[in-house]
């Protein structure tokens, strides 16, 4: 099973295919693989910050606690 990557891993990847996909040379099939392959990252990265933003909301509510 594959190493999963950090959000850094995963803008860097995104920001190539981004790149790539600007270029007009790409065929149809190519566009549509690295498309599907950037949504695939988007979700990944959005289930990451989902579970940092949920770790966050606990230590602020832990904070407020001991005010």
């Amino acid at each position: 099973m594959a190493k999963a990557q950090t959000l850094e891993q995963s803008f860097q990847k995104l920001d190539e295919i981004l790149s790539m996909l600007e270029d007009s040379n790409l065929s149809l099939d190519e566009s549509l693989k690295l498309y599907n392959e950037g949504m695939k990252l988007i979700k990944s990265s959005n289930q990451q910050l989902d579970k940092v933003e949920k770790q966050i909301v606990i230590l602020n509510d832990g904070e407020e606690e001991l005010s």
